[in-house]
């Protein structure tokens, strides 16, 4: 069998799991999810000079109403039941975690942990940190040991 960690930030979308659960065609995939939520302060700032960078100011306006603290928590536990949920619906076995702190280190104790074949960072678009590679896949080849795989999510939620 096959292990894929897949490293998110939101719920994903049928399209994400469409995706995802393909890309090995009839090979058996199991799933190690883990999700970080969103909203940190310095997040808020890269994240907003994403939405100016793809043209949609007024999700750049908004990027103040991003739950933070607790409620980011709260918001990434659903998201993180919808989406193993989602995974299982398609015929796939996974489990899942929320990434409280040092999402790099979280990653690697988790490829390690479930000898995992590959990683799979699937996030919106992240421009800045993209150029500057301070993106999580960018980031995370340098110290998973592993193929890691970037993707787009295919639609907001």
């Amino acid at each position: 069998m096959f292990t894929s960690v897949l490293m998110i930030e939101k719920a994903l979308t049928s399209a994400d799991v469409d995706f995802v659960t393909t890309l090995h065609g009839d090979e058996q995939v199991t799933f190690q999810v883990l999700l970080q939520p969103r909203g940190e302060q310095a997040d808020r700032l890269l994240r907003a000079i994403d939405d100016v960078a793809l043209g949609e100011l007024d999700d750049a306006v908004r990027e103040g109403e991003t739950p933070e603290g607790e409620e980011a928590k709260t918001v990434g536990e659903r998201a993180l039941e919808v989406s193993l949920q989602a995974l299982h619906t398609a015929g796939h076995e996974a489990e899942g975690r929320l990434i409280e702190d040092h999402p790099l280190d979280a990653l690697r104790t988790m490829v390690q942990e479930a000898g995992a074949d590959e990683v799979i960072v699937l996030t919106d678009p992240h421009y800045v940190e993209e150029f500057f590679h301070r993106d999580w896949a960018s980031r995370a080849r340098h110290k998973v040991g592993v193929p890691v795989l970037k993707l787009f999510s295919h639609s907001k939620t």
